[in-house]
């Protein structure tokens, strides 16, 4: 999909804020309040935009503590890797999960109120797994996440459409 100059910055600035209005949105992207919108609708439609989400502070939340664990599932049948990733993902300590490649099936990332809580994260939960043949535990330091992801393409010359494209939606 190619973004224009008008998509990328609705698309930055509801990264920055997205409960801003439609108004103001539109008068940083300098078209009318209905082409605003109907962009917007637009990105949502073809799946660009995907929701709207409120971002916690993992440590004003009570989880300062976070930890990549890396697992390894035996047998590494279909069925198996399915099921762990299913129970996994809707633990309440898991905050991302990641199905990789290399040596190991899955990388979790959690958050938890203390070093403890990732000790009986990975002893009371992951090893009582029959499948889990193996853990390794990273325990991380500092996070920084970029809350802004620019479309492929965005700022290099020939990955953005013409201005054309301004004119004709």
């Amino acid at each position: 999909m190619e973004f224009d100059s008008t998509d990328l910055v609705l698309l930055r600035e509801l990264q920055n804020d997205a409960r801003q209005t439609n108004r103001d949105l539109a008068a940083k992207a300098g078209v009318s309040p209905s082409t605003s919108l109907e962009r917007v609708r637009l990105l949502r439609e073809q799946g660009v935009i995907t929701g709207y989400h409120a971002a916690l502070d993992l440590e004003a939340a009570g989880r300062p503590v976070q930890a990549l664990i890396s697992v390894r599932i035996r047998p590494p049948a279909r069925p198996v890797i399915n099921g762990f990733r299913e129970w996994a993902a809707q633990l309440p300590e898991t905050i991302g999960l990641f199905v990789i490649s290399g040596a190991h099936d899955f990388l979790i990332h959690i958050a938890v109120p203390s070093v403890n809580d990732v000790y009986a994260f990975v002893i009371d939960r992951l090893t009582e797994r029959r499948e889990v043949a193996d853990v390794q535990t990273t325990m991380v330091y500092e996070h920084v996440r970029s809350h802004r992801i620019e479309p492929a393409g965005a700022g290099r010359p020939g990955g953005v459409a013409s201005p054309g494209r301004d004119q004709a939606r």
